[in-house]
Formats: structure tokens, C-alpha cells, sequence
């Protein structure tokens, strides 16, 4: 393992991602095997500034080309609290489901202060994720929203099937629009996982077309150019993040 130099200032010491970036993939450089970096300070404000949206989700690409391929960066995360702890500058805010195979930090390979984080089963929005959002980007200067979505998701199979289960019932059924619109020929129950699937990835699309409809503030921020919105899969299955 190649290790920096004993004389770097300690809060220095590691290299920062938007440095990483450069090594790990936006080189063009293939098959190019980086040294195990240990990131020890969250993202700055300069830091996360002098990155453009596309920067960012090309960040989340390359995390999750290395979680996939086993060289997740080495996070100090003791030290990511300690040095976030008089501010935050997350680049994105992102949407996924409770799926507890799916937590969205690891599978972008991201540290403590680099995203905020929604989860609610189905990766469904309301006004209170809208809000959320609003207060991520418009405040906060996030630049990208996320929408994950997942394969054989269990929330979308219930919506399938009209599950109904106290306040569940009420979230499902914010699913059913992704059912209906779901251009599918088969089998079009949640034993089809194929269909299943489909629906999952309608259902993120559509909350993307939510939240600008449903949201002023970020369509407007959106439309100057100062945000961008990005829907994903997470695949089971090989653990691939495919972003669309």
C-alpha cells in the first residue's frame, strides 16, 4: 500500500476527492489502478464550488466503478466528522429507497459531508422530501438531486400487488401512477420481476417530473443552469449504479 508523506499536515495529509477524480477516471486513462488513499477532511466549500453538476455525477460513476471493483477509498470517517463538524457543503442530494441492500454513501463510495440523504421505501417524494430539497440546494448549494431507485424493490412489488397495511397503504399507492404508465407487454404482476423492474425505473422518472412540477425553486434553478437532476438503478445484482 503506498503511503503519503509522514511530514503532511495532519488535517492535509490526504488527498481530497475532486483530486482523486482526476486519477480515477476523468484522465481517460484505462485500466489506470490508483494507490488506497485514505480521505480524512469532508468536503470543503471551495471544494465543492469549483465542481459543475456533470462533475459531480461523474464522481458518483467512478465511486460506484470502485465499489463494484473493490477499491472503495479508505474514509477516515472519525476524521470527516471532526472536520465537518463546524459546517456542511454536500455536492448532491439524493433520493433512494430504505432497502437496506441499498444505502446510497457506499454504493458511490462517498464520505461524512459530501451528500444529503432521503430515504423513504419506494424512493417516492412529498412535500416534506420537496422541502428538503429546496433547503439542500437553494440553501445549502447542493448541484445535483439524485433519484435512486432499485431493482426487485420490495415497495414497488406491494404496489403491484395493492398491498395494504396502515399508513403503508397510503405510500404505495403513490406508486400506482408508475404502474399505469408502465409500457410493458407480459406478465404484469410482482412475480415478474422484469416488469417489477420497469416499474421501479418509471417511477424514478416520474418523481423527476414531479419535483420540477411540484417545485418551483428547483425547476428555476434547474433551468439557470445551477442544478441538475439525475434518476439511477441500482442493480441487485452485480451492484451497478446505471444513471439515466
Amino acid at each position: 500500500m503506498n503511503q503519503l508523506p509522514a511530514q503532511e499536515p495532519p488535517r492535509r495529509m490526504l488527498l481530497k476527492r475532486t483530486a482523486a477524480l482526476s486519477v480515477l477516471g476523468l484522465t481517460g486513462i484505462a485500466g489506470f489502478s490508483a494507490p488506497s488513499l485514505t480521505f480524512a477532511a469532508a468536503m470543503t466549500k471551495e471544494q465543492r464550488d469549483s465542481m459543475t453538476p456533470d462533475q459531480i455525477i461523474e464522481s458518483f460513476k467512478q465511486g460506484n466503478l470502485r465499489f463494484r471493483q473493490g477499491k472503495m477509498q479508505q474514509h477516515d470517517y472519525l476524521a470527516q466528522k471532526q472536520s465537518s463538524r463546524e459546517g456542511q457543503f454536500p455536492t448532491a442530494i439524493i433520493l433512494s429507497c430504505i432497502d437496506s441492500r441499498a444505502p446510497a454513501e457506499i454504493l458511490l463510495d462517498v464520505g461524512i459531508g459530501e451528500t444529503f440523504n432521503a430515504r423513504v421505501a419506494g424512493n417516492v417524494q412529498n412535500s416534506d422530501i420537496l422541502g428538503s430539497m429546496e433547503f439542500a440546494c437553494a440553501v445549502a448549494g447542493a448541484k445535483v438531486i439524485l433519484v435512486m431507485g432499485h431493482t426487485s424493490c420490495g415497495a414497488v412489488k406491494g404496489a403491484i400487488d395493492s398491498a395494504k397495511l396502515g399508513n403503508l397503504t397510503t405510500l404505495l399507492r403513490r406508486l400506482k401512477p408508475a404502474i399505469d404508465k408502465t409500457v410493458y407487454k407480459g406478465d404484469r404482476s410482482a412475480s415478474n420481476y422484469d416488469f417489477v423492474d420497469a416499474v421501479a425505473k418509471t417511477n424514478v422518472m416520474l418523481t423527476l417530473e414531479d419535483i420540477r412540477q411540484k417545485s418551483p425553486v428547483l425547476k428555476k434553478l434547474e433551468q439557470e443552469g445551477k442544478l441538475k437532476l439525475v434518476g439511477s438503478m441500482y442493480h441487485l445484482n452485480g451492484g451497478r449504479v446505471e444513471f439515466f
